[in-house]
Parts: C-alpha cells; structure tokens; sequence
C-alpha cells in the first residue's frame, strides 16, 4: 500500500479476534458496529446506501471493490453511505467507467466512512460463518477498544425513516407507503404502475386517511423496537379490514410481530444477491437479493397466516400470507437492484389485488 495514502489499521472483534489491514491517512480513531458479510460480486453503491445496513460495518467478501467507481446519485438506494464501516480484501483505486463520478475511496471520505483494506475477508467471513455476526471497531490502534458499541440496542429506524411525507407520482391508486429506511428502487417500482405513493414517517398514523393498500419498508435493526410502526399497523387490521398490505424485509418482521409472532435474530442472517428461496404452494425456487439479521418465528405466527415462502439454505421463514391473500409480506427484496428480477412480480401481483378491491368498493 502506499505509506503517503494509507497506513497500518486493525479490525478487532469482539470475541478477541484481531485482523490487521492498511487505513487512509485521513481516518483516525476507533469505529464500532456489528461485523456482517455481504456475499454479492457487483452493487457495491446499493449495498452502502442501503439503510438496512444503519450500524453495521459491512464486509465485502467478493475481493475486488472499486473497479467501476461510483455513479452520481441517481443510482443509489438513499441520499447516502448508510454504512458504519468498510471491510475489503482489495481496492482498486483508479477506475476508469463511463458512468463513474468519483472513485469509492474518495466517496467514502466525502462521508466520513471508516474503511480498511488487505483483510483476509474470506478467513472473516469463515469466522463470522461459524461463531454469529460479531461486534467489531475499524481503529488505528493496535489495542482492542474496552467496550463495543451495539447498534442493534439503538432504535435505528428512527435514524434513517424519513422526517416528513413525500408524494410520488399521480396514479389512480392511492398507496400509503410507511418507510423504515425504504430504498429508492422500491418507489421505482411502484412508479412503473399508475400509483400515486405517499411516503410517510415510521411512527406515522395513516389510518385516518384515505388510501387503497399499505406498504410497509425495509429497513436496519431489531423489528421489536418498532413499537410505534407495529401498534400502527394493528390499527390498520381494525380500521380497514379489506385494504391490501405488502411487505418487504423489516415490514415482514414487523407485520409478524403486529400479528403477535415473535421474531429472533439470526446466526449470521442472509445478505447478498443469491439467496434461494421456494413458494410453498407452487414449489417453484427463485434467487432473491437479501438484507437482514431477523426472521419470523414461524410457530408463534396466527393459525391463517401460513409461511408463503422458505429459505432453502436454512429453512427460515422468507415470507408470510393471510389465507385471505389480502396481506402479504415477503423477507427479501423483489426490487433487487442489482440482483436477481424473480420475484419482480410480487409488485404487479400486489398492484393488482389493490385494483380489483377499488372496484370493488366502487360497485
């Protein structure tokens, strides 16, 4: 590495784990979050804007990042790095790319984003892959830090939820779309239907107004600190019985545990572009994008939902419907970008259903 940009930096984790790597000359100090792998080999720019990794310092296990630079804004998933921290084997740092607008070394500076580089992310990943998601600091010193900070005991949807309601587009279809640290991809989606998308606050009470279907976001931490969006969000089973609702991520943890389910944080949790899942019904797979450390219990889950669709590389819950069909909530990201388009049709099938009880209730 060169000495006049970077200079020696460790990784510490909690369970006494130590990786040492190289750090830019301009970051100093120690920076805590919890350690997670993201198995994806392209989409850096989504996965650091993405607000579902608040807290947590992300570790890239494909070895190479850089290599096409960083588009403008446009591309990403939120206004900016959501990230506490960057774990990378190799960076390359002169990239050449018709869309580039800076390089990944310079972005993460403009937003104070601690990075190391030269870890042996796979040995990490092994680490991470057998023991759990680790507590872990960025530092430039050799001496671990006394105490590490756990993101997952802050409210980080409250960080990254929107302050105030924003409009999208002007459809017929009026939906009320609750965001917990919504990505940009989920609103272009929906925009490619004739919707018209109010985008709300987590702690926002819609149900006194007048919609056609909710929608409930992605978004960072432990589901159970949503009290606000979860008592919301029963409100709205009392109040409007035949409206649609739909799900993705935390909005299926949130709408199991609106339901009375639990949910429990998972080993390692499922993060990347190639995470297989199966319909229950249809018995047929799909590669999803997936971003998360929780998951529905699904023995604790009301006797008319059923699990819609299941993890096949643990068996975990990736979905849930009421046996009404009305409500559905699936635990991975069906607007991938970039990533598998699979399940894209879960938005049509949503738009549909929200269509057919408009008229519905016109008739």
């Amino acid at each position: 590495m060169n000495s006049q940009r970077f200079k020696e930096g460790y990784l510490h984790l909690a369970n006494g784990d130590k990786f040492n790597g190289y750090i830019p000359q301009w970051q100093n100090g120690s920076f805590n979050g919890e350690v997670v792998f993201n198995t994806g080999m392209t989409g850096y720019t989504e996965a650091l804007t993405d607000p579902s990794y608040a807290g947590q310092i992300l570790t890239f296990t494909y070895p190479l990042l850089g290599n096409y630079g960083v588009a403008n804004a446009e591309s990403w998933e939120s206004p900016k790095i959501q990230v506490a921290g960057v774990i990378l084997h190799e960076l390359f740092l002169h990239p050449e790319h018709h869309a580039q607008h800076e390089t990944l070394l310079n972005w993460l500076k403009q937003q104070n984003i601690p990075v190391i580089i030269g870890v042996d992310t796979r040995a990490l990943t092994k680490i991470i892959s057998s023991h759990g998601v680790l507590l872990g600091a960025i530092s430039s010193q050799k001496q671990a830090p006394k105490v590490f900070h756990d993101p997952n005991k802050e409210h980080l949807v409250k960080k990254v939820s929107c302050k105030k309601t924003t409009t999208f587009g002007n459809g017929k279809l009026k939906i009320i779309a609750v965001d917990c640290g919504m990505k940009m991809n989920i609103i272009h989606n929906f925009l490619q239907f004739p919707v018209t998308l109010k985008r709300v606050p987590f702690d926002y009470d819609y149900n006194d107004e007048s919609f056609d279907g909710l929608f409930i976001s992605n978004g960072p931490g432990d589901p159970a600190l949503c009290i606000e969006t979860i008592k919301i969000l029963q409100k709205f089973f009392k109040q409007h019985p035949n409206k649609p609702m739909f799900g993705i991520c935390l909005g299926s943890q949130i709408l199991g545990l609106a339901l009375g389910a639990k949910t429990y944080k998972l080993p390692f949790g499922h993060r990347g572009q190639n995470q297989p899942v199966i319909d229950t019904k249809t018995h047929k797979a799909y590669l999803t994008s997936q971003n998360h450390g929780y998951a529905v219990n699904e023995k604790t889950l009301p006797k008319d939902w059923y699990v819609s669709f299941r993890h096949l590389n643990d068996q975990t819950v990736a979905g849930i419907t009421h046996k009404s069909g009305l409500y559905e909530a699936v635990q991975y990201h069906p607007e991938a970008c970039p990533g598998p388009e699979d399940t894209h049709y879960l938005f049509k099938k949503f738009i549909d259903l929200v269509e057919k009880n408009q008229r519905a209730a016109q008739e």
